[in-house]
């Protein structure tokens, strides 16, 4: 062989083992920061140090204050991973990537209508969340599709930073979209009329216990970047 050629052969060798080496070391940096970015996503949905702000239903001290000006209440449902602290923006934008800290975090927090009255005293509140996987944030609620899973979870607390307490009996479960302004707009919505519209088309229905209570629904995605979303409704009965 032509030792030119030889040597150019030679180069064009070396120049592709770099090459490949250099792609190899992207993919690995691309890789890596893309699991060091959903461990971090997951962790601040999973932020237990956030059940250090948590009210007891049967104590009157709250330190819901202490977590933000614009935590408004506290929400758990039982037997769920939906233990969070309730939040309430100027908008519905605001907590979409922000935690209750006020930290950018891709699965934001929990957070009431900014429509809605901050002690759940309207007659229909909505709650959003993201959908995060292993059942976090508002993820639990694809379960709620299983109707075995729904019967046995149906009951939920809201305590709220003036400490009015409320019991939950969910009794709904929907899938519609957030262009349905019968479900999105809660303070213009008419109730009884949503009512009947989630009778006749959820996906389980359950006849209220407490159909004079005040009706809250959780709200979330059920696809990434669709208009899709799973709604659990439930009624709201106040502690005395």
């Amino acid at each position: 062989m032509d030792i030119k050629l030889y040597n150019g052969c030679k180069r064009v060798e070396k120049i592709f083992d770099k090459v490949v080496i250099i792609i190899c070391v992207i993919c690995f940096l691309i890789c890596t920061y893309a699991l060091i970015d959903t461990i971090h996503v997951y962790y601040h949905a999973n932020d237990r140090s956030l059940l250090a702000f948590r009210p007891d239903w049967d104590d009157d001290s709250n330190k819901l204050g202490k977590l933000s000006k614009d935590c408004v209440a506290w929400l758990s449902v039982k037997d769920t991973k939906i233990d969070y602290p309730i939040m309430q923006g100027k908008d519905n934008s605001e907590y979409l990537n922000m935690d209750p800290y006020g930290e950018y975090s891709l699965s934001g927090s929990i957070f009431l209508d900014y429509r809605n009255n901050p002690n759940f005293t309207d007659r229909y509140s909505l709650v959003y969340g993201h959908h995060m996987e292993e059942g976090a944030m508002f993820g639990a609620l694809d379960s709620y599709l299983k109707k075995d899973y729904f019967m046995k979870h149906r009951q939920g607390t809201i305590i709220t930073k003036s400490n009015k307490k409320y019991k939950i009996q969910f009794y709904a479960l929907l899938e519609d979209s957030a262009t349905n302004m019968a479900i999105f707009s809660p303070t213009t919505t008419n109730v009884s009329s949503l009512e009947n519209y989630i009778a006749s088309k959820a996906k389980i229905y359950m006849k209220p216990s407490h159909p004079d209570g005040k009706l809250i629904a959780l709200s979330t995605c059920k696809y990434p970047d669709t208009e899709d979303r799973v709604i659990l409704f439930g009624h709201m009965e106040e502690k005395k």
